[in-house]
């Protein structure tokens, strides 16, 4: 997740509640608690960040199109 956050920032205590199973289950898996919510966290915000880029990226094109039409609409006659 290389450019989502900075990964030398300072560590912070943070209490969570988490599901009593689904942490006893979690427990088995190789790594600490924290570094795979930290992953899982970065991963949620990589995607949020896409998704906000791609939203603005449509919303520019869609101004550009209300405000210059398409430049599929000019040739979509000779078709």
């Amino acid at each position: 997740m290389d450019g989502v956050y900075d990964r030398r920032a300072p560590k912070r205590d943070v209490t969570l509640s988490l599901d009593e199973d689904i942490l006893q289950r979690a427990k088995s898996l190789p790594g600490t608690l924290s570094e795979r919510v930290e992953k899982l966290l970065a991963a949620d915000v990589a995607q949020a960040e896409r998704e906000r880029r791609l939203d603005a990226t449509i919303a520019a094109l869609n101004a550009f199109d209300d405000t210059h039409g398409s430049f599929a609409d000019e040739h979509l006659d000779h078709l």
